[in-house]
C-alpha cells in the first residue's frame, strides 16, 4: 500500500451477506432467463395453471392440457440439452461506436467441430454487471435516504442501481437463424447499442442453440479472442457556429494567434539561418550561389479555440457530468479543425491539454480522450482556473462548459472575460430558473447558455 493512503473502511457483516445473497440470486436469474424463451415461460405457466386448479381425469379437456403441455416442456428441455456446437469466431469491429447509437460488426464464424451446425444464433454477452463488495458497501443509491426504513435496510434497490450502471449495452445478437456445414465457415452481423461512453471489451461470445420448439436455448462459449471497442460520447446537433477569428495569410504584423504555419506558397530565396529545416535548402541556389540558401514561404496563421470541460463534480452531478461531456463532443465535432487550432482543457489528478487541427491530431483523438474521461470529486477547480488563464492570451474565442453553477464559476468566467476575449459559458442544470436568479444576483459579462437536462438539444439549437 502507497505510503499515506487511507485503506478502505471494513465492510459490515450485514452487508457482506446481502452482497452474497443478492449475487447468488442474480447468477441465478440470469442462468435461468437466458436458457428459458418467452415461449417457454408461457407454457411452464398454463401447466403450473393446469396443476393449482386440479388435474381430474374426468375433466378431460385441462388434464390433456397439462399433459400435452408438460410433454413439450420435457421434449424441448431434452433437445436443448442434447444439441452440441463447437465454434471459432473472428470479430471486425469498427473503430468507434457512439453512445445511443446502433452499432453493427461483422463475425466469421468457422465450425471445428465433427457436424454441421444448423438454426443457432450468436449472442455478445457483456462482462458481469454485478459491483464488488466495496462498492455496493459504500456507493449509495441517488435518493436513498428519501426511501423507507425497510429498503433501506437491506438496499435492494441500491444493488439494482449499480447493476444498472454496469449494464455497458443493449442488444448483442445476430439475425436470422445461421447455419454452417462441418469444417465450413459462416458470416453474420451483430448489432448492439451502447448504453454509455468508454471501453466495452468483448470477450464472451456465445452460440445460442434452440430446441425444435422454441421453448428452450442452450448457450455454448464460442473461441474467440478478446476484443474492445472506444464508445465516444453522444452528440448533438448545433446551429452554425459563428466564431471569432478565421485562418489567414499574413506576411508580418499581429497574428490572430499564436500558431504559425506555412502556406506553401513560396515568396523567394533567401541566405540560411540557424534553425531553418534542411527541407527548406534549395539545393540548385546553393550550388549557383556557393553558399547554402532557403526557400522562404509565406506564412499562415490560423485561430485558436479552447473547449474547457469542468470536471469537477459534486456528490448527485454525475448526471449532468454525462450531459457536459456529450455537449463538449459535440462541440468537439462541429469546430472545423482544418482552418483553426482547438484545445481541449480539463483536470484528470493533473491539467490535461489536448491540441487538435493543422495536423497536430484529428477531432476523433479528442472525442477519445473525452469517452475516458472521469470525474474529478477531489475538485481541482483552481488547478483548472490557472490552465485556462495560461493560454487565455493565445486564444480567440472560449467555449466554458459546466456540470453545475456556483460563484466560483462565476468569478472564473468575469476573469476570463477580461481583455475583449470571447467567451461562451455552458451550464447543465436541473432548475434553470435558480441559475437564472443567480445569474441576476452576479452577472457574468459574457454570453451564458442554461442547458436543462433532458432539454439539452433544444438549448444548444439556442446558441
Amino acid at each position: 500500500m502507497v505510503s499515506g493512503s487511507k485503506s478502505m473502511p471494513k465492510v459490515p457483516f450485514f452487508y457482506r451477506i446481502l452482497h452474497r445473497s443478492y449475487g447468488r440470486g442474480t447468477r441465478m436469474s440470469y442462468f435461468v432467463s437466458s436458457r428459458v424463451n418467452p415461449a417457454g415461460w408461457v407454457l411452464i405457466a398454463v401447466v403450473l395453471l393446469g396443476i393449482v386448479l386440479g388435474m381430474d381425469i374426468e375433466k378431460s379437456t385441462l388434464y390433456q392440457i397439462v399433459v400435452f403441455g408438460g410433454a413439450l416442456l420435457g421434449v424441448g428441455f431434452v433437445g436443448a440439452w442434447f444439441r452440441r456446437a463447437k465454434l471459432k469466431a473472428t470479430r471486425a469491429l469498427p473503430s468507434y461506436a457512439t453512445a445511443g447509437e446502433e452499432c453493427r460488426y461483422a463475425v466469421e464464424v468457422e465450425n471445428a467441430g465433427g457436424g454441421a451446425v444448423r438454426g443457432f444464433w450468436l449472442w455478445e454477452r457483456q462482462t458481469d454487471p454485478r459491483p464488488d463488495l466495496e462498492t455496493f458497501a459504500f456507493t449509495k443509491e441517488p435518493g436513498e435516504e428519501k426511501r423507507n426504513f425497510f429498503d433501506r435496510c437491506f438496499v435492494y434497490y441500491r444493488w439494482s442501481w449499480l447493476m444498472e450502471r454496469r449494464i455497458l449495452f443493449r442488444g448483442g445478437r445476430s439475425g436470422g437463424p445461421m447455419e454452417v456445414e462441418w469444417e465450413g465457415r459462416a458470416h453474420a452481423t451483430v448489432s448492439f447499442v451502447p448504453r454509455r461512453r468508454g471501453v466495452i471489451r468483448m470477450a464472451d461470445l456465445r452460440v445460442v442453440l434452440p430446441d425444435p420448439f422454441g421453448l428452450f436455448q442452450r448457450c455454448r462459449k464460442v473461441a474467440t479472442h478478446g476484443d474492445q471497442i472506444v464508445v465516444l460520447p453522444r452528440r448533438y446537433r448545433l446551429p452554425p457556429l459563428e466564431l471569432p477569428g478565421e485562418s489567414s495569410l499574413q506576411m508580418g504584423g499581429e497574428a490572430v494567434s499564436s500558431s504559425v504555419g506555412h502556406s506553401g506558397e513560396i515568396l523567394g530565396l533567401r541566405d540560411y539561418r540557424s534553425g531553418d529545416a534542411l527541407r527548406h535548402i534549395h539545393w540548385k541556389g546553393w550550388a549557383k550561389a556557393g553558399k547554402p540558401i532557403v526557400k522562404e514561404f509565406e506564412d499562415s496563421y490560423y485561430p485558436r479555440y479552447g473547449l474547457v470541460l469542468d470536471n469537477c463534480v459534486r456528490g448527485g452531478d454525475e448526471e449532468a457530468f454525462e450531459e457536459a461531456v456529450s455537449v463538449a463532443a459535440s462541440f468537439a465535432s462541429a469546430i472545423d479543425t482544418k482552418r483553426s487550432l482547438l484545445d481541449l482543457m480539463f483536470v484528470n489528478e493533473e491539467a490535461i491539454v489536448m491540441t487538435a487541427g493543422q495536423g497536430i491530431a484529428k477531432p476523433e483523438k479528442m472525442l477519445e480522450v473525452l469517452a475516458a474521461v472521469e470525474p474529478d470529486r477531489v475538485l481541482h477547480f483552481e488547478e483548472l482556473r490557472r490552465l485556462v488563464y495560461g493560454y487565455r492570451d493565445d486564444f480567440s474565442a472560449c467555449i466554458c462548459v459546466f456540470p453545475a453553477w456556483s460563484r466560483e464559476r462565476a468569478a472564473f468566467l468575469r476573469d476570463l472575460s477580461r481583455g475583449g476575449l470571447e467567451v461562451l459559458g455552458l451550464v447543465l442544470c436541473r432548475d434553470a430558473e435558480e441559475v437564472r436568479r443567480q445569474l441576476r444576483e452576479e452577472p457574468v459579462p459574457c454570453r451564458c447558455v442554461l442547458l436543462e437536462l433532458g432539454k439539452v438539444q433544444e438549448g444548444l439549437m439556442k446558441v
